[in-house]
């Protein structure tokens, strides 16, 4: 067990890093060594791009990266690049997007582009006090004293947008919030909002302690928790919607329009009610986003976290996305808060996420974030079309099909035999090696 613990791996050469996995955790063969290596870029100048990304890089971890093809978002064609591992989720994205591409395809708008970040501290004082001294004094100067930070963020137009004083004692006791609103433009705005927080919480202690207001007592007791950006973002939000006649919501599983239109706002409406299924409905809608999000270099962690949180906002996790039957016109619609950016972080490193933006023709972070919710509208479409219809496995497994048969190392041609084996029937990895076996015993 001791031998499995080092010191210093970070200063270790890569060679050195995966020399050193191999002997521990490896039994000390080259296959492991064989693996991580064979998938490092072959050109050495990017492999070292890649190295540098993150700490103890010792090789790639590829996914997927496909198109979802003919996306009409407000009158103009898209191809959607989508980095995801998840079976079917290119295929049903595309699905939808031909589904709506006569239709009059997908709307978007911003709702609004609004980030947030606090400054949490604990005041055990007169609150109206603290109240007055913050809008007649404070407020001022905490702007004053970021001037340089937002310098150049005021010159692409963004910059704070607003700073308020948040009483959470009810929650909390003592506890407060310096709350700023911030916009970014198209930066995400991570590094700018935390600057400027940093700043905030300087400024404020400095000001707090030499100001004459607050007695010796309130003094001692003031203390400055932390400062950091907020990755939940209700105040910038992506809208995207389809609508159309129901009577153009014609289906290929011999379900009728009306019959469509109205199971499928059944099934969003159960999503709304019950977090059994909205669970698993708004996961679905992120397979499409964060997809995209990925394929841009944008950070898909703080993205989840954001829509989950979103969905929980009224006190019950619910759905993202909403539908409407009114007048014989369907419409169907999300409203999702995201936060994007098209510069910093790896947007001017990473080939791959600079060919997917020139791929969405070089979009601006606000046009990106509507993007991205209509990937995540497409997919729950195309999910509960399925589902109201001919049923989720029936696509999914057909995919799924694939890397079952690709464990089983099957040649092209016996890939050929069992997907025809298996057009109508019940997939399963022990039926499908079972009748992969069969092929392989039959006398040739």
């Amino acid at each position: 067990m001791k031998n499995k613990i080092i010191e210093g791996f970070s200063k270790l050469t890569k060679e050195e890093k995966i020399n050193w996995l191999t002997q521990q955790y490896g039994q000390g063969s080259n296959e492991l060594k064989n693996i991580l290596k064979q998938y490092w870029n072959q050109k050495s100048e990017l492999q070292k791009i890649h190295d540098e990304f993150t700490e103890n890089t010792i090789s790639n971890f590829y996914i997927p990266y496909g198109i979802a093809p003919n996306f009409l978002i407000n009158n103009e064609i898209y191809a959607i690049p989508m980095a995801t591992e998840e079976s079917s989720v290119v295929a049903a994205a595309a699905k939808s997007a031909k589904f709506w591409l006569n239709k009059g395809g997908f709307k978007t708008k911003l709702l609004g582009n609004i980030k947030l970040g606090h400054v949490h501290f604990i005041y055990k004082g007169n609150k109206a006090k603290l109240q007055q001294w913050f809008q007649c004094q404070l407020k001022e100067e905490l702007i004053k004293e970021s001037i340089d930070i937002t310098k150049n963020m005021r010159i692409r137009g963004g910059g704070i947008t607003d700073i308020e004083l948040v009483d959470k004692t009810e929650e909390l006791e003592s506890y407060f919030q310096i709350k700023g609103s911030f916009n970014t433009q198209d930066s995400m705005g991570a590094n700018f909002i935390n600057s400027c927080l940093e700043q905030f919480s300087i400024t404020f202690k400095e000001e707090f302690h030499k100001s004459n207001i607050f007695n010796e007592e309130e003094k001692e007791n003031f203390q400055i928790i932390m400062s950091i950006l907020s990755n939940y973002t209700p105040d910038c939000i992506a809208r995207a919607e389809v609508k159309c006649k129901i009577e153009d919501l014609k289906d290929d599983s011999g379900i009728s329009p009306k019959e469509f239109a109205w199971k499928f706002k059944q099934a969003v409406k159960i999503a709304e009610v019950e977090p059994y299924r909205a669970a698993t409905h708004n996961k679905g809608i992120m397979n499409g986003v964060d997809s995209v999000v990925i394929a841009t270099g944008n950070d898909f962690r703080a993205v989840e976290a954001c829509a989950h949180t979103y969905a929980s906002h009224k006190g019950k996790y619910t759905s993202l996305t909403h539908c409407e039957i009114k007048n014989d016109e369907f419409n169907f619609w999300i409203d999702l808060p995201i936060s994007l950016g098209i510069v910093g972080g790896l947007t001017k490193l990473h080939p791959l996420v600079i060919a997917s933006l020139q791929i969405l023709n070089n979009p601006s972070a606000e046009k990106l974030m509507q993007i991205v919710a209509v990937a995540g509208l497409a997919q729950n479409f195309a999910a509960i079309r399925s589902l109201i219809t001919t049923g989720i496995q029936k696509g999914h497994m057909k995919m799924h099909l694939i890397n079952i048969v690709n464990q089983l190392g099957a040649t092209e041609k016996e890939k050929q035999y069992i997907v025809n084996i298996f057009k109508d029937k019940t997939i399963s990895h022990h039926l499908v090696s079972s009748e992969l076996e069969k092929l392989r015993n039959t006398p040739k």
